[in-house]
């Protein structure tokens, strides 16, 4: 049961309404262009950059035989900041956690249980955290950090869409697919490791964007580990907080 808890915080569940690449050619600059204006435009978002960002949602899980529910409120300030506390009755088990990154330190506390993330497990949390947030920000992905590798065509359920292959900030690669209609990102598949260092190949669609004081999050994300359902997450709430108290991305207290 510990190893399903830490596979979920691991994972991230990072909720973010936060939207650099340098574009390999000029057909995945236009990819990208359109999305951030279908999203509300690079003004709106860049509004946000500064903000620190709260999400709240809720959500189901199965993983190993176990099924469960759980809300989750997470906070995050541009891609390197994050905290995300979660409730979630897993198997008849009630479990909290709180999982924290702040630039190139991190820590979790779950299920009784804490310490610092090190080595290979805050890169994988980190990466988690990217993953998560880059296709509901999108401007990082104009910047610095990130690398287009390649656009071409393909399909998601049927409807045309464009595919841009990226490298991230650790260097590692994923894929994102933007609807060829409306600009929006619909799907992301990446590698990505467990609590236990475990490699899964994740893909996660997303669906079913509202209008958040101008901007559009997709508030259905559904998560596949290895072909298999994982997480289902309906997002219910997002707003931009003026003021962050300090403690939000320090080390959380142990239980």
């Amino acid at each position: 049961m510990r190893r399903l808890f830490g596979v979920v915080l691991a994972t991230g569940l990072v909720l973010s309404i936060r939207g650099g690449v340098q574009a390999a050619d000029p057909d995945a600059k236009a990819v990208l262009d359109k999305a951030i204006a279908a999203a509300g435009g690079e003004s709106k978002l860049s509004a946000l950059e500064s903000k620190a960002i709260e999400t709240k949602a809720k959500g189901s899980l199965s993983y190993g035989g176990a099924d469960g529910d759980f809300h989750t409120r997470s906070v995050t300030q541009g891609i390197n900041r994050f905290r995300q506390e979660f409730d979630g009755d897993i198997a008849g088990n009630q479990i909290k956690g709180v999982t924290v990154v702040d630039g190139d330190k991190g820590w979790r506390n779950f299920a009784g249980q804490s310490g610092k993330l090190e080595d290979d497990q805050l890169a994988a949390q980190k990466r988690s955290t990217y993953l998560s947030l880059a296709p509901a920000t999108l401007l990082p992905l104009k910047g610095k950090d990130f690398t287009i590798e390649s656009a071409k065509e393909d399909k998601v359920d049927n409807k045309p869409a464009v595919v841009l292959k990226i490298d991230g900030p650790d260097k590692k690669s994923f894929q994102l697919w933007f609807d060829k209609e409306t600009g929006l990102p619909v799907k992301l598949v990446a590698k990505v490791s467990g609590f236990q260092g475990e490699e899964f190949t994740q893909e996660t669609t997303y669906s079913k964007y509202k209008d958040f004081d101008g901007v559009k999050r997709a508030t259905k994300i559904d998560t596949k580990h290895n072909g298999e359902k994982f997480i289902n997450i309906e997002i219910t709430d997002v707003k931009p907080l003026d003021k962050v108290d300090p403690k939000t991305f320090a080390e959380p207290p142990a239980d």
